[in-house]
């Protein structure tokens, strides 16, 4: 048995989404997600009506050079009325992930989206990829997601 002290970290951010929180909602969903995010695909969802809900499963290619396996994400929380989702995210011998997305209204057509990740290392990937997910990194990755939502809200369109 191998016991030992986390490498965890854990970074926030905040968009401001174009859109009422009840627009933004639907589109944080494996499938939704397939319309607004450039190079999104899962490769297995997992679902009873189809998209994102309580106990939702699915499977995705490796996302960074450091992963090898396919990763597997599990909805933990779906809450509409409230506009909140957690999800966790298994990259097996790199890390497993946890995201958090609380959706507030910001005046009649706008949305305060707020997204936290707190990663933790697995396997020694998954510690070199901890030296790589600052701060930094972590607001430039937000910031294009940000980009992408905003561009599929504005258009109906996924950006170039």
């Amino acid at each position: 048995m191998n016991i030992q002290k986390p490498n965890r970290k854990s970074h926030s951010y905040t968009q401001h989404l174009h859109a009422p929180p009840e627009r933004v909602f639907p589109l944080l969903c494996p499938v939704r997600e397939v319309d607004w995010a450039p190079g999104w695909m899962p490769e297995l969802v997992v679902s009873d009506s189809g998209v994102c809900e309580p106990e939702c499963i699915f499977v995705t290619p490796p996302e960074f050079d450091s992963e090898s396996n396919n990763s597997i994400w599990i909805v933990s929380k779906h809450d509409p009325d409230n506009c909140a989702v957690q999800m966790y995210k298994v990259a097996p011998g790199h890390t497993i992930s946890k995201l958090q997305i609380a959706l507030e209204r910001e005046g009649d057509n706008s949305t305060a989206a707020h997204i936290s990740y707190e990663i933790s290392a697995i396997g020694a990937p998954g510690d070199e990829f901890m030296t790589e997910f600052t701060q930094e990194w972590y607001d430039a990755f937000m910031i294009d997601w940000e980009k992408a939502i905003n561009h599929y809200l504005d258009t109906g369109s996924i950006i170039a």
